[in-house]
This record gives C-alpha cells, structure tokens and sequence, in this order.
C-alpha cells in the first residue's frame, strides 16, 4: 500500500513540475508582451492544474511558474506582487473547476482573474512599480481584459470537454 501511495505522489510531482515548465516556456517565450499589456496562453497549465488537482496545487503552478520564469528569464525587475496574483488566480481557478468544469464554473473563476487580479490588482503593481497614473493605465488594459476572457473561457471550455479522457488516460 505505502509503494502505490508513493507512486501517486511522485506521478502528481512529475505532473506538477511539468506543469510549471510549461508555464514558464508559455509566460516568457509563447506571449506578446508590452510593458504594460501581456497576451498569451500560460494560464493553460495553471486550469490543467486547477481541473485536476484542485486549488492549492494551481497556485503553486501559478506562483512557482512566475517566480521560476522571472530568475531564469527576467523581462523586468522581479516584483513579488506578480508572483502573488498569478497564485491567486490559480487558487481562484482550483476553487471553481475541481473535477467540474462546467460552462459557469469557468466563467466566473475567468471573469475574476481577468477583471479583478488582472485589471485591478496588476494594473495596480504595474503602475506602483513604474510610477505611472493608475486611471490612465487600467482604462489600456480594459481590452486586454475583455479579449483574454474570451479566449480563456473558449479554451478552458474545450479543455474542460477533454477533461474525463485525459482524467481516465493519466489515471488522475
């Protein structure tokens, strides 16, 4: 019993730190990035996390992909503020799609992170860090929020349509 107990975990550790990785390579390689606007899709591995592990490993996706992207791959100075929103956004995500992602449990856990970390909270450290008018800021990042809502809540939908099978394939 404890050899299959360690197995799980260390299949759960391997899933993980592949997970990040992927964060990391889709944070700082895949996105379009403006000093003030980032477009991409590396909240893929944190969902993944949250559909199949729950909150608490989804924000350590989140947190630990940040953090490891910003050492290895800097873009600015690191600020720990980012690090602390992309935990958030994954524990709000596991909070919503643990083992069901329907259709509202994506939309609200997108809708938060999209409108609130990412708009209020990021556009806050943004302009702490930079020093520039938080008004001004927030109303260029409106887009940005708009259109990475949709495309969050289309991919989650679809990786929530492939979540059994992937579930059954893994043995998750």
């Amino acid at each position: 019993m404890k050899d299959n107990k360690s197995i799980i975990n260390t299949k759960v550790l391997v899933i993980m730190a592949l997970l990040i990785a992927m964060e990391v390579i889709l944070n700082r390689f895949l996105s379009v990035n403006a000093w003030n606007i980032k477009i991409g899709f590396s909240f893929i591995p944190v969902v993944f996390a949250a559909m199949f592990f729950g909150p608490i490993h989804a924000a350590l996706v989140g947190g630990l992909g940040d953090l490891i992207g910003a050492v290895l791959f800097p873009i600015g100075a690191y600020f720990p503020g980012f690090t602390l929103s992309a935990a958030l956004m994954g524990l709000i995500w596991g909070f919503f799609l643990r083992k069901d992602p329907s259709i509202v449990k994506i939309a609200i856990p997108t809708l938060i992170n999209q409108f609130i970390i990412g708009l209020v909270v990021n556009t806050f450290w943004i302009s702490f860090l930079y020093g520039s008018p938080y008004g001004p800021l927030f109303l260029t990042r409106i887009f940005q929020a708009v259109i990475l809502s949709i495309v969050q809540i289309a991919v989650t939908y679809l990786m929530g349509k492939a979540f059994p099978r992937i579930s059954r394939e893994l043995n998750i």
